[in-house]
């Protein structure tokens, strides 16, 4: 293999995943302009990755079904990929982000009560910097305390903390094979927004899945297709380099999802969400040294 390649084929993989999530609010929005939910996208984008891996293993059904912690991650990542989704086709896409990447916060206290790790004094000090960062991030112009816009910033949150617990699951089920844990987190991704859609359908809440197809149906393939191989970087990417790398790495979502939203999007930074970015971002690169 070329020596160039060798080095920089794991950073590569894991650029392309953020890249992949951080633009990715542009096609779910122009999937729901043309009548397709975000929950029923992410079933589309999740089914055709676990059919992909069920033709490649088979057996990795058994593993999966045999395997209670294994649905604990399919629930874990599944709700985070439905929140994220959701939040990015109907908000501020770089609020969601940043509120999506307080998840070092949820991280130290979910560590601290699933696996007993101590809770160090520069961990309190990462929480006290992401809280703040947060407050700068939901302060509105000209406002005295901290709002939540509606419907996405909350989607945002809780994809974050379901991301955190994610990461945590994962350390946890580190005996179980790599293939296991793939699978159930696309099958998470497909299963968990396929139930939650059609609760929400029946109540009114959400619309149904389109009756015609059109271009919309290309474009949902083809994203299926992008997160399957954004996956596959990932999880090269993640087993060439130290977790630390890895963890600054994804930092470059925010990076690409600012830039594409300020680009394509029309979206305006003020003072608070940059100053409160940067701090969130902070803690973020403090978690990976640490």
């Amino acid at each position: 293999m070329n020596p160039v390649l060798a080095v920089s084929g794991p950073y590569l993989g894991l650029l392309l995943n953020a890249l992949a999530w951080g633009v990715s609010w542009w096609p779910l929005r122009y999937l729901q302009h043309h009548g397709l939910h975000p929950l029923w996208a992410t079933v589309l984008f999740f089914a055709l990755g676990a059919v992909l891996i069920t033709l490649w293993k088979p057996a990795v059904w058994r593993g999966l079904l045999s395997s209670r912690a294994a649905w604990t991650l399919a629930v874990a990542a599944g709700t985070t990929n439905v929140a994220f989704n959701w939040a990015v086709s109907v908000g501020d896409v770089v609020r969601v982000v940043l509120l999506f990447y307080l998840m070092p916060l949820w991280a130290v206290l979910l560590a601290w009560w699933m696996m007993g790790e101590p809770i160090t004094r520069g961990a309190v000090v990462r929480v006290l910097l992401a809280l703040a960062g947060a407050v700068l991030v939901l302060l509105p112009d000209g406002g005295h305390w901290p709002k939540f816009d509606g419907l996405a910033d909350w989607l945002g949150l809780v994809g974050g903390f379901c991301f955190a617990w994610t990461n945590v699951l994962l350390r946890q089920q580190a005996q179980l094979p790599a293939t296991t844990r793939a699978m159930a987190m696309f099958v998470g991704g497909t299963l968990w927004p396929l139930m939650l859609g059609l609760v929400l359908w029946q109540l009114n809440m959400v619309p149904a899945w389109p009756t015609t197809a059109g271009p919309w149906v290309w474009v949902a393939l083809a994203m299926g297709l992008v997160f399957f191989v954004s996956n596959l970087a990932l999880q090269y990417g993640a087993a060439k380099l130290p977790v630390q790398v890895t963890s600054v790495v994804m930092l470059t979502e925010v990076v690409f999802a600012t830039l594409s939203s300020v680009w394509w999007g029309g979206a305006v930074l003020t003072w608070q969400v940059l100053c409160g970015g940067v701090l969130i971002v902070l803690v973020a690169l403090l978690s990976s040294l640490s």
